[in-house]
């Protein structure tokens, strides 16, 4: 039987230990998981993806300020299965955190990004790579937003 297992806890760590102590084979599959988990059984090879534009996948992000190191595992599998699939990965992510473990994670992502081909843009080159592509001037039209919106 085929187990899909939500979440990356202790919990889930636990309750795949028990379904693999059983006599009956199980094929076990983790949502997100972690390290853990992942030696007991597999990612679905499946992600949402923002954006697909012809071989773009576009991943796009407001901010990414994770701390969790077990976010470059994940991120790494999924830029992996997309480049697999024919795809190039490109994230787009306007604000960069500021945070000193959320920017080396991210410093992680960027190599993972270039080192198998795709792109990464980040801060004012995100703002850039949307005009370049699209002509629209996204940052133009939320600070118009904002403006308005606050009277000034």
């Amino acid at each position: 039987m085929k187990i899909l297992i939500l979440g990356s806890g202790g919990r889930e760590y636990s309750i795949a230990r028990a379904i693999k102590n059983e006599e009956d084979e199980h094929q076990l599959f983790f949502m997100p998981g972690n390290g853990a988990t992942n030696a007991l059984g597999t990612r679905p090879k499946t992600f949402d993806i923002d954006c697909l534009e012809g071989k773009n996948a576009i991943e796009i992000k407001w901010r990414d300020a994770t701390t969790d190191g077990d976010h470059i595992t994940k991120e790494h599998t999924r830029i992996k299965v997309i480049h697999e699939a024919g795809y190039q990965p490109i994230r787009v992510m306007f604000y960069y955190p500021n945070r000193t473990q959320a920017m080396k994670i991210q410093n992680t992502l960027e190599t993972l990004y270039k080192g198998i081909g795709g792109e990464y843009y980040y801060g004012d080159n995100a703002w850039k790579y949307v005009k370049t592509r699209t002509t629209i001037d996204l940052k133009q039209i939320l600070e118009d937003i904002a403006k308005e919106n606050s009277g000034a």
